[in-house]
């Protein structure tokens, strides 16, 4: 069976998709299009070829990253979910990728952090390219809440000189938080990339204990969530309702600062001030 390639899930990817049809429209128009197809083919040369120059100007990812993003791509995960053997829907756009997963790793060198808390792990991309930027004394917890997808992680971990840095806790994130919380555990970086409606709880527990260090920083994933954030609030869904929520939580909030960067579907860095 041929794999689909990943729909388009960021505001570059999903303005490129409008702009290829918007050109592909064009022979309709019954008047000469002039300036419209050459303003519209400009804009999608722009658009359309920024990914892939990014990935180009960026280190490659390692043998262990590509064996996880190919096993990722070619896993029929709906049929998986409708055997039953997933509880969770689970989708290929799920995976970090190289230049997200190259990013963290890049901060957690920058920061030294000898502790990371993973929130939300999937099948562990973005839990080995972080532990692939610890040093050979760092660890990581991992929370993943799907059982399959906790195992296939687990898997190709242990094909990576990096994957015994990485715990898995298998559950909802939040009760994985909590017991952490009592163990008096303490982490340098944090990455929030769980359920989007959970994202104020997790941040919450972190910045209100002593779970983030006092000199930690927290990475969360999705803040653009397909550039909907940003448009009227008729057109968000539910899921960027809460991701915009969580944003605002964020911005307003004294105890931190914080800085949302244009990677893929939106990052946000946050420092505890």
């Amino acid at each position: 069976m041929p794999i689909s390639p990943p729909r388009p899930i960021t505001p570059v990817t999903i303005a490129a998709h409008h702009l290829e049809q918007a050109i592909a429209l064009l022979p309709q128009v019954t008047d000469d299009p002039g300036d419209l197809s050459i303003h519209l083919q400009k804009a999608l040369l722009l658009i359309a070829g920024l990914d892939g120059y990014l990935e180009r100007s960026t280190t490659p990812e390692s043998p262990a990253l590509t064996q996880i993003a190919q096993k990722t791509q070619h896993e029929p995960w709906q049929a998986k979910f409708e055997g039953g053997e997933t509880e969770q829907h689970l989708e290929q756009e799920m995976l970090t990728g190289h230049l997200e997963g190259q990013a963290l790793k890049m901060f957690v060198r920058m920061v030294g952090a000898k502790r990371i808390l993973d929130v939300g792990m999937f099948t562990g991309y973005s839990a080995l390219a972080m532990a692939e930027g610890l040093p050979d004394d760092g660890s990581m917890i991992a929370c993943e809440i799907d059982p399959y997808a906790a195992q296939f992680a687990q898997s190709l971990f242990e094909r990576s000189p990096h994957g015994h840095k990485i715990e898995v806790k298998l559950g909802p994130a939040s009760d994985t938080l909590d017991q952490l919380i009592a163990d008096r555990a303490s982490f340098d970086f944090a990455f929030i990339d769980a359920d989007k409606a959970g994202y104020v709880e997790y941040y919450e527990k972190l910045i209100g204990s002593n779970l983030l260090a006092p000199n930690g920083y927290i990475c969360a994933d999705n803040t653009l969530f397909l550039g909907e954030v940003y448009l009227s609030e008729s057109e968000r869904s539910d899921t960027a309702k809460a991701i915009a929520h969580f944003n605002q939580v964020v911005a307003d909030d004294p105890r931190t600062e914080q800085v949302l960067l244009p990677v893929r579907d939106g990052l946000t860095l946050i420092r505890r001030v």
